[in-house]
């Protein structure tokens, strides 16, 4: 029996924060849901399992909802260990998607934003949806995005 639940956020670590956040509210249309955080304390160290931890961020409102609908959260750890940037077969996280009105439009204003692109547009007709036009891309900070639109 599943547990009672709401869906509330998805967490980015990010190098820079200010940059990243930036970038979702440019490119997405995201809002700033304040206060930004700047968080540290023994009740972060227990959460964390860090030593120190302190972390300074925001959370973002996504488009489409209402203040209350879910967030991204956004955030910079004073100290932050570094990785290789995701691929898409990875396991776990996988990417956040948007859905848009031009799939093309939407990975070139990406592009100018300071991310990238991971393969080309597609589209395929999927049985009992519709017609799919989706490309994947990413953010300045290598996190994966799906730009998406159905018709």
């Amino acid at each position: 029996m599943a547990i009672k639940s709401k869906y509330v956020h998805t967490n980015l670590t990010a190098r820079d924060w200010r940059s990243l956040a930036r970038f979702y509210q440019d490119v997405f249309g995201c809002i700033p849901k304040l206060p930004e955080r700047d968080l540290s304390g023994v009740w972060l160290d227990s959460l964390t399992a860090l030593s120190g931890a302190h972390l300074t961020g925001i959370h973002l409102l996504l488009p489409g909802y209402e203040s209350n609908g879910p967030t991204l959260e956004i955030f910079s750890y004073d100290h932050l260990v570094g990785r290789p940037d995701p691929v898409v077969n990875e396991r776990g996280f996988g990417h956040l998607a948007f859905l848009v009105d031009d799939v093309p439009a939407a990975l070139e204003a990406v592009r100018k934003a300071g991310g990238g692109a991971i393969g080309e547009v597609a589209t395929t007709q999927v049985t009992g949806v519709g017609v799919l036009t989706v490309v994947y891309a990413t953010d300045p900070e290598g996190n994966i995005l799906e730009l998406q639109n159905w018709s």
